[in-house]
């Protein structure tokens, strides 16, 4: 990319009005001018080898900033001082701001992870959870934040579910593109991830993700359309897989045909950590700059090489750097530098994680109106559970594996959060706690308290998948077994989950009240007790199917599926499952599951009005708006998910429902309100059209289409016939 006549003679006619002698030097730094044109006036005065410095990550230290220290994590492309380049520092994500670049102490809040703010069903909580992070990521002294993470749940037991949004492309989409927009209010990127077909953690460096055009743009690339079209996201990172035969790092068709052209994505692609695997192909693909402990294929003498030889030229780099410099002058790195380490105001911060963690909370049973435990009338209340899960250990369930995947500035562990919700509501329960190890001990303990909250989950942690979706043993308690010995005791038994995703419950009809609050970061204790107590209602509804088994349907019924079968010593994973993935599975298949995605309980009860729509004619250009009338018919304040599906003609082979829209109502006590959701036909998530291989577009699908007005994906409340054309 080369800098032309024309732009130069524009810059010259800029700097000659202007009294900066830098503007004089420097034209890039003329913040009148666009930001592309900066980016490539900054180019154009770069030497071949500061270009070629500039699309790696460092190892070297950051001198300029004294409060960043020394290398942390190899994740900042060293700065350019006679050019004004800044050090451009990125720093992990998206179970919170971690594992930077910055400081070695730096902290930060400890959110729920990304499946507890899919839970929720709400833009806002998604935005609030972006607020944090893009502010915190600012003050930690980074320009770049590796999230959100948007691969589906097409795997259950995928190790990393509990960091996306769940297993349906517009729920993820919707939420992405909230946290994009907050994330990006701070001056920072938001960095999607994982670019593409990434759903599983085995041997995801080397494997073959085998997808049909079809299912790839329906499913797995929608989240990442929504996210560049509605949020102008300035990153993307490529995955580790092979897609379809070629690594997703330096697929022309992934990164030039999908991201560059159908998407119309102006940012920069960073690789994941290692992604890379080759010099030419990679560059010539579309991929802007490598990420890895140690630069491994954009090096100096690899890439001079390939200049020497002619397989690259220098407007490969250019274009490279034209995309990162761009988003950086877009966001204003170049002209308001971020300086290091700043305050947080981490009182704020955590009390916006709990309200996020407590919104977030799905009631998967209350028999008997067990839940919300009485503060007045219950006197001893027994905790039991692993340490990490239940007790006062230092790191409460918060990430995988109970550890906290950020330093975080301080936490609340269950016991301690519910004496003190207790102590509030002025309540003078005595709270008891016991491990589990001795099954026996916990038993008696339950037997003689009138409540029994037993904390129990899985374990689940990036690059390995789950062998199941059993509740295993946990620090040496076998927690299926203590489930049920203490349901078995008291019947008045409440199961706290703190799950990663789907789980099986062998014991769901020996207990009478189940929560699910997934890793709700470090106002875990506090959360947890408000819910339980009553203080705050829960609203949550599922962002993923609950089945009866492992391996029931969808994307990992068969080994062909998941993990994959070895094909010309590649593991090899085929979708072969198509679009009939989580609940749309269930549906094509008319099998009921333990709980279905949607599905969420609450303390109070809704009533929904019949709905109505602006049209029953569906044409591009025009948006319908779908009106239902919610009562809040019970005594307590709370919130209803109104959840748009759609089914379309069979011709078409899309499963029997499709969600494509949804409104969170929030309503006191006998309150009613309409919920009004705008179906837009040429929206960013496609609502009524499917993609046509053949014509590699997005078309319209012609004919009777049903809308169904729901509770979850199983539970219409009304239908609306429409015509498509």
């Amino acid at each position: 990319m080369r800098i032309s006549a024309r732009l130069l003679l524009v810059a010259g006619l800029v700097m000659a009005g202007s009294a900066s002698a830098q503007a004089q030097s420097q034209p890039w730094m003329i913040k009148s001018l666009p930001a592309t044109t900066r980016a490539e006036l900054l180019v154009a005065a770069m030497t071949t080898q500061e270009k070629i410095q500039q699309i790696a990550m460092s190892t070297g230290p950051n001198p300029d900033i004294p409060s960043c220290g020394p290398r942390r994590d190899s994740r900042h492309v060293e700065g350019i001082p006679r050019l004004g380049i800044p050090v451009f520092r990125s720093i992990n994500g998206p179970t919170g701001v971690g594992g930077g670049d910055c400081s070695p102490d730096g902290k930060a809040t400890a959110v729920p992870t990304g499946l507890a703010v899919a839970a929720t069903w709400d833009p806002t909580a998604a935005y609030r959870w972006g607020d944090i992070a893009g502010s915190e990521v600012r003050a930690n002294g980074h320009h770049a934040f590796y999230a959100p993470g948007v691969n589906l749940a097409r795997v259950p037991e995928a190790g990393r579910n509990f960091e996306y949004f769940g297993e349906d492309p517009y729920l993820a989409g919707r939420l992405a593109a909230a946290q994009t927009l907050a994330i990006q209010s701070h001056g920072v990127h938001a960095v999607g991830k994982h670019f593409v077909a990434n759903e599983q953690e085995t041997q995801r460096m080397t494997m073959n993700s085998v997808v049909a055009d079809r299912v790839l743009h329906e499913l797995y690339l929608l989240p990442f359309e929504m996210m560049i079209r509605d949020a102008d996201m300035a990153s993307v990172m490529c995955s580790y897989p092979r897609v379809n035969g070629a690594f997703a790092c330096e697929s022309p068709v992934l990164l030039g045909n999908i991201l560059r052209k159908e998407f119309g994505f102006k940012g920069y692609v960073v690789s994941d950590r290692g992604a890379t695997n080759s010099t030419v192909a990679a560059i010539k693909a579309g991929m802007d700059l490598e990420l890895n402990s140690t630069p491994k294929h954009f090096t100096q003498e690899l890439v001079s090489r390939a200049l020497e030889s002619g397989e690259i030229v220098v407007e490969d780099l250019d274009r490279m750097l034209v995309h990162r410099y761009a988003s950086m002058f877009r966001f204003g790195q170049f002209d308001n530098p971020i300086v290091g380490v700043t305050p947080i105001d981490f009182p704020k911060h955590g009390q916006i994680a709990r309200t996020i963690a407590e919104e977030g909370a799905v009631l998967l049973k209350n028999d008997s109106g067990l839940l919300p435990l009485n503060a007045q009338s219950v006197r001893t209340i027994a905790v039991i559970g692993s340490q990490s899960l239940a007790g006062e250990a230092r790191l409460p369930a918060t990430g995988p594996e109970g550890q906290i995947r950020v330093n975080a500035p301080y936490t609340v562990a269950p016991v301690a959060g519910l004496k003190n919700v207790l102590a509030a509501l002025g309540s003078q329960a005595a709270v008891s706690f016991n491990d589990g190890t001795d099954l026996k001990q916990a038993v008696e303990l339950a037997r003689s308290s009138d409540v029994v909250i037993v904390m129990v989950g899985d374990q689940s942690i990036e690059g390995v998948d789950r062998a199941d979706l059993a509740l295993h043993e946990r620090n040496k308690v076998d927690q299926n077994a203590l489930v049920t010995a203490l349901a078995d005791a008291n019947p008045r038994t409440v199961v706290v989950l703190k799950n990663s995703g789907a789980v099986l419950m062998p014991w769901l009809d020996r207990v009478h009240a189940v929560l699910a609050v997934w890793q709700p970061g470090q106002e875990d204790g506090t959360a947890v007790a408000n819910l339980v107590m009553g203080v705050v209602n829960p609203s949550g509804k599922l962002p993923v199917t609950f089945p009866n088994s492992s391996r029931e349907g969808g994307g990992s019924a068969t080994p062909e599926q998941w993990p994959g079968v070895v094909v010309n010593g590649i593991l090899t994973a085929r979708y072969t499952e198509g679009l009939q993935m989580g609940y749309r599975w269930y549906q094509a298949q008319g099998k009921k599951p333990v709980f279905p995605f949607g599905f969420g309980l609450s303390y109070t009860s809704f009533e929904y009005a019949p709905a109505v729509a602006t049209s029953a004619r569906v044409t591009q250009g025009q948006p319908i708006t779908i009106s239902v009338g919610v009562r809040n018919s019970g005594d307590r304040a709370g919130a209803e998910v109104v959840q748009i599906y759609a089914g379309f003609p069979d011709a078409y082979g899309e499963p029997p429902k499709r969600l494509i829209g949804f409104e969170k109502v929030f309503l006191n006590p006998g309150e009613r309100r309409d919920a009004r959701i705008t179906l837009d036909p040429s929206a960013s998530n496609h609502p009524f059209s499917y993609w046509n291989e053949k014509a590699s577009r997005w078309d319209l699908m012609t004919g009777k289409v049903l809308i169904y007005v729901s509770r979850s994906s199983s539970d219409v409340q009304s239908t609306i016939e429409m015509d498509a054309r």
